[in-house]
């Protein structure tokens, strides 16, 4: 109360003093613009001057505001269009996943249109607009996307890929990341897809080329590379033409380790006895049956055309470790065949028959006995192979052995 009274005083001699001063000497002022003239004191002109200030100030002050104003509202109404945007974003992404793809597309592209990110946006709706095998759409909003981001030209690609690989289409998927494998240590993703395509055309030879860069850029784990390494090489060899020197430039690309494993073995001796390098197979087969007992080898020892007498009487030394051994017998049965041995032949089908009854065993009795005069023998044989063959024909009934179907009767 008492600093308010105190201002008071202060005040009121602070006015006294200045009414004071004036009434002593209020000055003059004289204004002229052209014809005009205005006279007042100069404690007058002070004073409307004052004002004069006063109001410019509240002028501009105005102005700024109204300015502001219109500012102040287009941001509104921009935050209002990009949070409208963010919602449509998150409802295309939520449809998306929940596989409503027409409706995700709508939503994802009418999201993109006000949103500062609409790279992702347009990325989804092409995805949607493949599962909708809408490919025109598919192009469409992937050239939205790089238009949208430049720098993502790479990510463009890659989904691109995406999108022909689960169509199947894996050549385009090659033609879409032809740019991306020009940079394969940046985008390690780039080589599993082109593995993936690779494996989708069974182009065995290009998935030889990318083994090395899938291996140095640990694409897949130690074990999968594994199986994708065997696989390549096997199907190498097993799609083989009947050339040597082709099927000797496969086999020496064919790592040591798979060199000695018994399905790459057989193939190999396979394709060389097809190509007619009887002499190379046998070599081959003896080799390795010297340091491991290989059946699938055996078997195909009877296929070598080379000495009969010779191949017979090295295949009898292995009956003393393996005697009980059925494609072992079956082989001896067809080297003795091949030399004209026609009871040797007949005793060692029929040893492999007791031990294994198979379809190939009764055929190979068959054939021989038929050659031999004794045809309703290998008939049996032929029968009971035929049978063993189609082991899961249906349970059927069957008529009465030497009944006579009626209507054949009633035909005569």
């Amino acid at each position: 109360m008492r600093k308010l009274f105190a201002i008071a005083l202060v005040a009121l001699l602070l006015g006294v003093g200045i009414v004071a001063i004036i009434e002593t000497d209020p000055g003059y002022l004289l204004m002229a613009y052209g014809n005009y003239t205005l006279e007042a004191s100069l404690w007058v002109g002070a004073l409307l001057l004052l004002l004069s200030v006063l109001v410019v100030f509240l002028l501009l002050r105005l102005v700024y505001q109204v300015s502001s104003g219109q500012r102040s509202l287009v941001s509104w109404l921009g935050a209002r269009k990009s949070r409208k945007a963010q919602r449509l974003s998150s409802r295309g992404l939520i449809s998306f996943i929940e596989g409503n793809w027409l409706t995700a597309r709508r939503q994802l592209v009418q999201g993109a249109k006000n949103s500062e990110a609409p790279l992702l946006n347009y990325l989804l709706a092409a995805r949607s607009s493949a599962q909708l095998q809408d490919t025109d759409k598919v192009h469409e909003y992937l050239r939205c996307a790089g238009d949208a981001e430049p720098a993502a030209a790479m990510a463009v690609e890659i989904s691109l890929a995406e999108i022909k690989l689960q169509a199947g289409e894996y050549q385009q998927a090659i033609a879409a990341l032809d740019h991306a494998t020009r940079v394969p240590g940046r985008q390690p993703y780039v080589l599993s897809l082109m593995r993936q395509a690779y494996e989708g055309l069974q182009d065995w030879d290009k998935l030889l080329e990318l083994l090395p860069q899938l291996q140095k850029h640990k694409v897949l784990t130690n074990e999968d590379f594994q199986q994708l390494e065997y696989q390549v090489h096997f199907h190498r060899l097993e799609n083989c033409d009947d050339d040597p020197a082709k099927l000797s430039a496969i086999w020496q690309k064919v790592p040591k380790r798979l060199q000695s494993n018994a399905a790459f073995t057989a193939a190999y001796v396979g394709n060389l006895i097809s190509s007619g390098d009887h002499s190379t197979a046998e070599k081959t087969i003896l080799r390795v049956l010297k340091n491991e007992w290989q059946i699938s080898l055996v078997r195909l020892y009877a296929y070598v055309e080379a000495d009969p007498a010779k191949q017979l009487a090295r295949a009898e030394a292995w009956l003393q470790a393996h005697a009980d051994e059925p494609q072992l017998l079956l082989c001896l049965g067809r080297l003795s065949s091949r030399d004209a041995l026609w009871g040797k032949a007949r005793d060692y089908f029929e040893s492999a028959y007791r031990l294994e009854k198979n379809g190939e065993i009764c055929a190979e009795l068959g054939r021989l006995l038929d050659a031999l005069g004794e045809p309703i023998v290998a008939a049996a044989y032929y029968r009971e192979g035929l049978l063993l063959q189609e082991a899961d024909l249906p349970v059927l009934p069957q008529p009465d052995k030497f009944a006579r179907d009626p209507r054949v009767v009633a035909s005569i």
